[in-house]
């Protein structure tokens, strides 16, 4: 059986309103490894009188690790204002993070980069990893395939060259693959190395992939991606990190957030490892 450990982003339980606490245990519980948390659910936690501490212990009691963050801080913006004042909201959220053990975050497109070329891109994510690793933090480049720049896994691979750091990481993700057009041969180019984490989900043939929204994404192995093809490259890449189920469905029916997550496991399992 391959290596992998499994994770929960907690943007598929969104739909169940529970705090970060409650993210936590229902993850544990369904028996995920790891969990990926939103720094916003986070704050509204510290803002609720909720604190750092509290969480950390509650990761520690349930054996759950916080293997990445998602935000969404301008690392890269055409108003160098606006990039500069990201930065300082990025190391803000990294201190934060590393107070209950979370060493990573990811660097989606979130900023306004229409007009930058990939280059100047890539200068402002050397940037923020100089930041990052200055405080013993990682952090996994995103592409969106609905961005009009860093749609791509080329466009990440090129950014990632031209940032002049030799070890970037990537926050794969099949749905953005597929909404912007990147080959799914790509990956073999990449190894395991390259990888910080691999966001698992599905998609449906309609509504083509123009129309297609993030809330329409679906359990692995229930749309028409080639999950069989993605989950070989990966063993044969020797990827040993995180699979990570990230949702955006709106309504589960009946089904209680434990369900959904142990649902979302159990369908990991049977689709990325091999033989099972």
């Amino acid at each position: 059986m391959h290596n992998f450990k499994f994770a929960l982003n907690a943007s598929t339980l969104f739909p169940f309103e529970l705090d970060v606490i409650e993210q936590i245990r229902v993850a544990a519980e369904a028996g995920y490894d790891g969990i990926e948390l939103w720094v916003k659910d986070i704050e509204s936690y510290l803002e609720k009188g909720g604190s750092l501490k509290t969480i950390k212990e509650f990761l520690k009691d349930r054996g759950i690790f916080v293997v990445n963050a998602i935000t969404f801080f301008k690392w890269s913006d055409e108003d160098e204002a606006t990039r500069i004042k990201g930065l300082v909201e990025a190391e803000k959220e990294m201190t934060m993070l590393k107070e209950i053990g979370c060493n990573a975050v990811a660097a989606p497109p979130s900023g306004s980069m229409d007009d930058l070329t990939l280059e100047t891109i890539a200068e402002h994510f050397s940037a923020l990893t100089t930041i990052a690793r200055r405080m013993d933090m990682e952090v996994y480049l995103e592409f969106w395939g609905k961005a009009n720049k860093l749609a791509t896994l080329s466009e990440a691979m090129y950014i990632a060259m031209e940032s002049g750091l030799s070890d970037v990481k990537f926050l794969l993700d099949p749905f953005h693959m597929y909404t912007g057009g990147s080959y799914f041969t790509s990956l073999a180019y990449l190894n395991q190395r390259n990888i910080g984490i691999f966001h698992v989900n599905d998609y449906p043939e309609y509504p083509p992939k123009e129309q297609i929204t993030d809330s329409e994404r679906q359990f692995p192995g229930d749309g028409i991606a080639p999950t069989e093809q993605l989950a070989n490259y990966l063993v044969e890449m020797n990827y040993q990190g995180y699979l990570s189920l990230e949702l955006f469905i709106e309504n589960y029916g009946n089904q209680s957030a434990l369900e959904v997550a142990s649902q979302g496991l159990k369908k990991m399992k049977q689709t990325y490892l091999p033989n099972k």
